[in-house]
């Protein structure tokens, strides 16, 4: 690493935390649009603050209608490098212990609060990195521009705004996942299955049955109504029992003819760290004393269809596995379950090898036979991948390894991240693989020891792709 860069960035490590606690003091979370503020007045404000800091910095800044802002090192010099970071953050939620969700403060060597890794603390260490670069004189021969988005954690608007004007650029990193490079997106796949039937009002019955809050995301919480059905009944009571014990759920009575099922969240692209409290309270229904009507028979099929505890998915027919991208992931995520209809979303993650014939067209009639009707409106999503052996790839990881000293290797995630749909765009940083800042969850963090090195190898890998 050059070491008149090395040194800058050491003497400038106050003044970037300072910089990361202002940004992230503005709850930038999306709200109702107003006239020339596209995502509320939180993104705008942090979008605005963002690019105040790069124009005081000497970048050539740019303000997209508020939806994104540039900044370029050298506008002079051919647009080559995008470094595509964002503003915008997830609602504080509850739960903080720390601090005050935007009230940065450093404790034992972190940054606490929202946005401090996702993606604030980020985006300026790629904001320091080019500036370490200008500020030490280092001479380049393509452009750098970092991009400022408002709404990756809710649509990614922003960007469609910003391509509908701008190329993308011949490369492009974002520092919002984690260490060594991500160059594989899985596929996805989702859908809706569906079936209606007469009502049964013979009793006891099922009244609702309800669960998940987003496709994308394994139910924390499940609740079910019933009718006619004694809660107390030795019955009852087993079959509560032995659900709690299978699925590791909490089941309560939460009214008269109510149970609440309480399980445990995960995002859909790692299913098996949850406890689907949906899957959970289909099962129990299936176990409880009720009236034996088309609307059980139905409910009996999904977890034939999707076994409690089973996230390769199988009951579908579409297990999967290849070498670059691993295993193929499914979850069902959204629930509801009505007298006369019952309607469910799963979400499915695919590997590289997935296409039409051998996962989509299996697992829609393995639906149709198991007796419902079937819609999506996006079909396969193709998976993102760029060559582990590209230029661009190995270039990264090479300044990952002279500036960390550990091994460059590339990762394959089910998640998407922000460049997923960018031909030649790879996720670079910033978090170490394998630690949990806590991104979208209470105290939030991003080491200090871990920014500074981000904004080290970023810095490094400028000069290794635009010298």
């Amino acid at each position: 690493m050059n070491e008149q860069i090395d040194k800058w960035i050491s003497e400038h490590q106050k003044e970037l935390i300072s910089d990361v606690q202002a940004l992230c003091a503005i709850p930038s979370v999306q709200g109702k649009a107003e006239e020339g503020k596209p995502f509320g007045d939180g993104p705008y404000r942090s979008l605005n603050l963002a690019l105040e800091m790069a124009k005081k910095y000497g970048f050539a800044t740019r303000n997209y209608e508020n939806y994104v802002g540039t900044a370029d090192l050298d506008p002079a010099l051919p647009h080559t490098l995008d470094i595509l970071g964002h503003t915008d953050v997830v609602p504080a939620g509850e739960g903080w212990t720390v601090t005050d969700p935007f009230k940065v403060i450093v404790k034992d060597g972190r940054l606490y609060g929202r946005g401090t890794s996702d993606d604030k603390g980020p985006l300026l260490a790629a904001m320091y990195a080019m500036r370490a670069v200008k500020e030490c004189g280092v001479k380049l021969s393509k452009g750098v521009r970092l991009i400022i988005g408002a709404n990756e954690e809710t649509g990614s608007a922003d960007i469609a705004h910003y391509y509908a004007q701008e190329p993308e650029a011949e490369m492009t990193f974002s520092p919002d996942a984690e260490f060594p490079l991500i160059n594989i997106e899985k596929g996805q796949f989702r859908g809706t299955l569906y079936r209606d039937f007469p009502e049964d009002s013979n009793l006891p019955r099922l009244l609702s049955l309800d669960a998940g809050v987003a496709f994308n995301a394994v139910p924390q919480k499940a609740v079910i109504r019933l009718e006619g059905l004694d809660l107390q009944d030795a019955s009852v009571q087993k079959a509560v029992a032995q659900t709690e014990k299978e699925c590791g759920v909490d089941i309560s009575i939460s009214g008269e003819q109510e149970l609440t099922v309480i399980g445990e969240s995960a995002h859909a692209s790692t299913p098996e760290t949850g406890r689907n409290a949906g899957l959970a309270a289909v099962l129990l229904v299936t176990r409880l004393p009720l009236h034996d009507s088309e609307q059980i028979r139905a409910l009996k099929q999904i977890p034939v269809l999707f076994p409690y505890g089973v996230t390769d998915g199988s009951g579908l027919g579409i297990r999967m596995e290849d070498e670059e991208s691993h295993a193929l992931t499914c979850t069902l995520d959204l629930y509801h379950v009505t007298p006369t209809h019952a309607e469910f979303v799963f979400d499915s993650r695919t590997p590289v090898m997935a296409n039409k014939e051998n996962c989509e067209d299996v697992a829609v009639k393995a639906i149709h036979d198991a007796g419902f009707e079937w819609s999506s409106e996006t079909g396969m999503i193709p998976p993102h991948v760029v060559p582990g052996d590209s230029v661009f790839v190995r270039k990264l990881l090479e300044s990952y390894e002279r500036v960390t000293g550990k091994k460059g290797a590339c990762l394959a995630i089910g998640g998407g991240t922000y460049v997923h749909d960018l031909k030649n765009g790879v996720a670079f940083g910033a978090v170490f693989d394998g630690v949990d800042t806590r991104m979208h969850g209470a105290d939030e963090f991003f080491d200090i020891d871990n920014l500074m090195t981000a904004v080290r190898v970023f810095a490094d890998a400028i000069i290794n792709l635009c010298a």
